[in-house]
């Protein structure tokens, strides 16, 4: 019985782990989309100020050019994390699986989830972890 409360608090802890992983990486991606933002408006006042718009012309702006280098890196940074993203997803997506397939095998062990419920549910989630696994 305690190593079961011991699963479960570790299924727990997983879950928020994975949890806080996907909340920080959506925070990086806005954090480098608002930053992006700040430097077109930067680079956009740079290129009023001196009166070119072509990156190719000798007297466009060195500022201009450095912020959309520094620009065009934060957003490739911010489609990597994208990705990054979409995987932490899953994973927390898989981990919450664990945890609820752990808390029904607890309660169908304590007999409190022997009714027919609890076993539609225990199997639906086996079923929905085969489909994940498959696709």
């Amino acid at each position: 019985m305690k190593s079961r409360d011991a699963l479960i608090r570790l299924k727990r802890f997983d879950v928020e782990e994975k949890r806080r992983t996907v909340e920080d990486i959506e925070a990086m991606i806005a954090d480098f989309q608002q930053m992006a933002a700040d430097l077109d408006r930067q680079i956009a006042i740079e290129q009023e100020r001196a009166g070119v718009t072509d990156v190719n012309h000798y007297a466009y702006p060195t500022f201009a050019k450095a912020a959309v280098e520094r620009r065009d890196n934060l957003k490739e940074s911010s489609r990597d994390l994208e990705e990054k993203l979409q995987a932490a997803k899953e994973q927390l997506a898989e981990a919450e699986e664990e945890l609820a397939r752990a808390g029904l095998l607890e309660e169908r062990e304590t007999g409190r989830g022997r009714d027919k419920g609890a076993k539609s549910t225990l199997s639906a989630l086996d079923a929905h972890g085969h489909h994940r696994a498959a696709s």
